[in-house]
């Protein structure tokens, strides 16, 4: 096979025939000697408004490759070298108790599908509900404010990914990212994503690929258990035991792996509790920003909009003052959604279905924080997450509170909404959020949005719409772990994003067959 890169076909033309007619131009051939291809890599080129393309990596197979290779003097054709995944056993010992995994997020659920796929029968537990049942817990806080604190979107199978956009997109280079995709797509997920730039599953499809994962592993020997919290680990000479769930259920193991998720704040003090080295870690802060999605479509793409999907932005800036201030988890055609999990605390997040067929794109505007905005404490990063969520839940009663753009600047409650038709899953109040934020956090939100505007015409309308507030961006503690992945209590592997070693489905689920790797490389089967 031979590696094509930058075969570009303007988003207006785009079909099978002109992709195939392109591939041909650049290999420059006769179309009967060209055999098969397969597109690897699909990307939308933008940066010339006047023409926008699709640009393919394509592998193709043609009439007499290696004369044609020798013959060839394009950088952009090559042989494909294509590399697969394998996961290997080079352990020598026999582990004598089943492994246990703490979540069922992407970082424990891909950790549990290759051990379930090499015998081990992993025992999964989540303090929430099986997807089925969460869907329905989480629809019915939306609803009626009804909070289900062990269930909802931060807990529960699938992890708060489940519900947000699916996005899969990451910069890490690694050849596991592959197989991630690969598993995605025997469960169920669009093979799409194995090529296109920026892949995502959408929640409605993400919630059908988890459940396919789950019965796969269940049919390999995998054992689930829900409504279960850790509450206990038992610890002897430095060396994971036990563990206890809900304070009377105890499992004999010598594998824990802990895949908690950024919200785990009793787990954390669980885990610190019984010894496991911890340190804080920065993270971000701030508000989620609502704009017509045919706006940002037209900004990114012009004239070719009417073509491509809902279109998706980047954006940074660095303040006078010298913070960061970024977009982050921005859903094309999605919803913000009420993403709380605690009692008398507001969270957000945004969320997005497999076709983004929303009005709206939102996104957060977050802003970096640490120690000097919250002390060298260890819990002082969850400390002000949790004042600023109770802020939040007070000021709105519980509701998520909202503001124009226009009002956010001028301290001002909104009365009405303008330009923008609101998208949202729970309730909505209008309140001045200048009143949640530190200063500090709000002035560098309105200094970035300014920026923006300068990136995207329109980004810092007077109708765009504001929602707070926006605090679990990633893990405020890191779990300390060695070269072998393992913490300082052995046979305890902490990973993703709550321990502090991912940031999102692609690098957390990454991170769980990481640990998986570390294992087989102690352990060669279960006894």
């Amino acid at each position: 096979m031979i590696k094509v890169r930058q075969v570009k076909v303007r988003v207006d033309k785009k079909n099978d025939d002109e992709i195939k007619k392109e591939l041909v131009s650049k290999l420059k051939i006769n179309e009967n000697d060209l055999i098969e291809y397969k597109i690897v890599k699909e990307s939308i080129d933008a940066r010339d408004k006047e023409n926008v393309y699709y640009s393919y990596e394509i592998d193709a197979s043609i009439v007499n490759e290696e004369e044609y290779l020798k013959r060839n003097h394009n950088n952009d054709i090559e042989i494909s070298k294509v590399e697969e995944y394998e996961i290997n056993i080079t352990g020598s010992n026999i582990l004598s108790k089943r492994p246990v995994i703490v979540g069922m997020g992407p970082c424990g659920l891909f950790a549990a599908y290759l051990l379930s796929i090499k015998g081990f029968k992993p025992i999964i537990i989540d303090r929430g509900e099986k997807i089925e049942d969460r869907v329905k817990t989480v629809k019915e806080f939306w609803n009626n404010n009804k909070l289900n604190p062990n269930s909802n979107i931060s807990f529960g199978e699938g992890g708060a990914g489940t519900f947000s956009d699916g996005k899969l997109n990451t910069l890490v280079k690694d050849i596991r990212i592959k197989k991630i995709y690969e598993i995605f797509v025997e469960n169920g997920a669009p093979k799409e994503i194995l090529y296109i730039n920026k892949p995502h599953i959408g929640t409605d499809v993400l919630r059908e690929v988890i459940i396919n994962m789950r019965n796969k592993m269940i049919d390999m020997g995998a054992t689930f258990m829900y409504n279960s919290l850790l509450t206990d680990i038992v610890i002897e000479d430095s060396r994971i035991k036990q563990i206890v769930i809900n304070n009377n259920q105890v499992i004999d193991t010598d594998v824990l792996i802990l895949a908690i998720g950024h919200s785990s704040r009793e787990t954390f003090r669980l885990l610190y509790n019984k010894g496991l080295n911890m340190k804080s870690k920065p993270f971000a802060v701030g508000l989620r920003v609502m704009h017509d999605q045919e706006m940002i479509n037209k900004s990114q793409y012009g004239k070719y909009a009417e073509y491509l999907p809902n279109a998706s932005y980047k954006l940074t800036y660095q303040t006078k003052e010298g913070r960061g201030v970024y977009s982050f988890c921005m859903c094309p055609g999605g919803y913000v959604v009420n993403a709380s999990s605690e009692e008398k605390r507001l969270c957000i997040n945004g969320m997005s279905n497999h076709a983004r067929d929303s009005k709206t794109a939102n996104s957060a505007i977050v802003v970096s924080v640490n120690e000097k905005d919250y002390g060298d404490d260890l819990f002082g990063g969850i400390n002000y997450q949790e004042r600023l969520e109770e802020q939040a839940y007070n000021i709105a009663n519980g509701s998520i509170p909202v503001q124009l753009y226009k009002d956010f600047k001028e301290n001002t409650i909104s009365t009405e909404f303008g330009n923008v038709n609101p998208e949202y899953k729970g309730n909505i109040k209008f309140s001045n959020l200048n009143l949640i934020l530190p200063k500090e956090i709000s002035s560098s939100i309105k200094e970035a949005m300014e920026n923006f505007d300068n990136k995207i015409k329109g980004f810092a309308n007077d109708d765009v719409i504001l929602s707070g507030t926006e605090t679990r961006t990633s893990s405020p503690i890191r779990i300390v772990r060695d070269e072998n992945l393992e913490s300082n209590i052995k046979g305890i592997y902490p990973g993703g994003e709550g321990a502090g070693y991912a940031g999102g489905i692609t690098t957390s689920a990454l991170d769980g067959i990481k640990i998986v790797e570390k294992i087989f490389e102690i352990y060669k089967e279960l006894g």
